[in-house]
């Protein structure tokens, strides 16, 4: 886990420049979402009196971490499931949970000629090895990805391919260093850094939406910088940075929770 925070002599710099005595909201974040959440926190920043430290990890690790008592402020979450847990268990400030984020999926390989324009047929050839997917019992992207070979009827074809990494940056990981061939991955390593190779990304339909929930702790419920920071991570602002950064702006239907993938016969 790290934490991202500036020095309190900087603080007390920033303050004294404003004129103004803001408060700090301590934000844990999913390690997929880190850079559009540092791009988020500097527009909050420059449009607010508070401040916020980044903390960065894994959702599992961050859930751990909150429920056993770690002070953080606002959780934003690589799911829903566990901001759902922590609602359930009395952590969560009633109806403060909410999506900030949809996750796209893409079919990537670092090869610049591996994947045309229909990234089903390239998976239909079968000329590779290895195919690397993201845990799906461990990550919502690789829930995702066994959706996907599911709904296309690949899936039984793929099995003894298949490659999995911890998470969906693990995944990345095995494609950018030639372990697979190819993989699914979030669209949003892929933008990072403008990395090379080619892409298919996967039509919403194929599988589950990948939501990513934020949440208010119960602790800092009287806080004015975790609220002020929710507000603002659902404003346009943030909306633009979002969707930027490689993931869709949930809507209303996306809300809805059977709006998904009907698979085909074989699948």
């Amino acid at each position: 886990m790290m934490r991202r925070a500036p020095s309190a002599g900087a603080l007390l710099l920033a303050a004294l420049a404003s004129g103004a005595a803001g408060e700090e909201a301590l934000v844990a974040v999913a390690a997929n979402f880190a850079q559009p959440a540092e791009r988020i926190e500097a527009a909050f920043e420059a449009a607010s009196e508070h401040r916020v430290a980044l903390v960065i990890g894994s959702t599992g690790k961050l859930f751990a971490q909150i429920t056993h008592g770690a002070p953080f402020d606002v959780l934003l979450a690589a799911d829903r499931e566990r901001p759902r847990k922590l609602e359930e268990a009395g952590l969560v400030v009633p109806g403060s949970r909410r999506t900030y984020a949809l996750g796209r999926l893409t079919l990537w390989s670092a090869d610049a000629h591996r994947i045309g324009a229909d990234g089903a047929r390239a998976l239909g050839e079968g000329v590779y090895k290895h195919l690397a997917i993201a845990n799906p019992r461990l990550a919502p992207y690789g829930a995702a990805a066994v959706q996907t070979l599911k709904a296309l009827g690949l899936f039984d074809a793929n099995a003894g391919r298949l490659v999995m990494g911890e998470n969906v940056g693990q995944a990345h990981a095995l494609v950018a260093t030639g372990a697979a061939e190819l993989g699914f991955v979030a669209v949003s390593y892929v933008l990072d850094g403008g990395r090379q190779g080619s892409r298919w990304d996967v039509p919403a339909a194929l599988h589950r939406p990948v939501r990513q929930d934020a949440a208010l702790l119960r602790r800092s419920a009287g806080k004015a910088a975790p609220r002020a920071f929710m507000a603002f991570l659902f404003g346009a602002q943030a909306k633009r940075i979002i969707i930027a950064s490689g993931y869709d702006a949930p809507t209303g239907a996306d809300m809805e929770d059977d709006v998904w993938w009907k698979p085909t016969p074989s699948g």
